[in-house]
């Protein structure tokens, strides 16, 4: 049986043609996401950008329409600028939660492709929407794709419970997990568009930009994170983000040294959201995991062991078909329990 997996989010998505040991068939990936509809007003460019990267990915697999049982999908495309809005179920979520609130469509004003199409629900924070008010904002956290990475991460490890599993994507997000796989809920930032719009976006940018054949993935001055951390602790964010400018202009330093200064006065800034967890009566002395590009996660698990003080282990899945198949093999384990495999 074939069948397609979607990873719709902010910025980009994937689309995968699988099988049932999820053995990749067939695959592509375009830079198009809910942020399209926010821009434009409009979902189409969102609907258009999915269709064909749909068919790319057949192509790629060599494969007819005819031969895709159906599609499973994850992610921002069940969000109100996303393809269909569907409510998130609430937390605390298991598996069982999930697999059994899977929505089946089959439209195509919703998704132009004649094929079923079923939509894995995000977990939203659990609140009482009758007595909370703009007071309890902290409470508040919902997400759209990572509850099918959670569930990739229990089909395919072996891991320790309570555990803390932080994503690092568009935003970063830190997702509570207690003894029993109930998903606790969640606190988010928008600490990947941050850094996108800082680098697109303001005249910081080209301070931080490579200008050189240096390869930084592996680049951790221990020195720059301490000074970086420091700064928003003492002078505030949005003064910490201005420093690589005037360390280009007033002191001889190199591009990647400014840039893990930015990256670190980012994770630093990240790091003041663990101040939720009490509020939240998340564990905060459990096992972490790390997702994301190895650079960025050296910058968290150095912060996360010296200033927060996180005694146990902190592991990291930098690489990036690892990453996928958390979402693949995710919505694998999730259709085989909803009994659609």
């Amino acid at each position: 049986m074939y069948f397609a997996t979607i990873d719709c989010g902010t910025t980009n998505s994937r689309i995968y043609i699988v099988n049932e040991k999820a053995e990749i068939l067939g695959k592509a990936a375009k830079k198009v996401g809910v942020k399209d509809t926010a821009k434009n007003g409009s979902n189409e460019v969102l609907k258009n950008g999915l269709k064909n990267t749909f068919y790319a990915a057949l192509d790629d697999a060599n494969m007819k329409l005819s031969d895709i049982k159906f599609i499973i999908s994850s992610g921002m495309i069940t969000s109100e600028i996303g393809l269909l809005e569907i409510p998130h179920i609430w937390a605390p979520a298991n598996i069982n939660d999930l697999a059994k609130n899977i929505k089946k469509v089959q439209d195509t004003s919703i998704f132009p492709i004649d094929i079923p199409i079923y939509f894995i629900r995000g977990i939203k924070n659990k609140y009482d929407p009758q007595e909370t008010t703009i007071k309890d904002v902290g409470r508040l956290d919902f997400m759209r794709g990572e509850e099918t990475q959670i569930a990739g991460l229990f089909y395919i490890y072996d891991l320790g419970l309570p555990l803390t599993v932080v994503v690092l994507s568009s935003h970063t997000k830190f997702i509570s997990i207690d003894e029993y796989k109930n998903v606790l809920g969640s606190i988010t930032t928008v600490s990947g568009q941050v850094y996108e719009a800082i680098i697109k976006e303001t005249f910081v940018g080209k301070s931080i930009r490579k200008d050189d054949d240096f390869d930084d993935e592996d680049y951790l001055n221990k020195e720059i994170i301490n000074i970086a951390y420091e700064c928003v602790k003492n002078t505030g964010f949005l003064r910490s983000l201005l420093i690589p400018r005037f360390m280009d202009t007033l002191l001889k330093t190199k591009w990647y040294e400014r840039r893990l200064f930015i990256e670190s006065v980012i994770v630093s800034e990240d790091m003041r959201a663990i101040n939720q967890f009490k509020l939240l009566n998340f564990p905060v002395d459990t096992k972490f995991i790390l997702i994301g590009s190895k650079k960025r996660s050296l910058v968290y698990k150095y912060l996360l062991k010296e200033k927060i003080k996180i005694k146990k282990d902190i592991l990291t899945i930098t690489d990036t078909e690892d990453i996928d198949m958390l979402s693949i093999k995710g919505s694998i384990f999730l259709a085989k329990i909803a009994r659609l495999l």
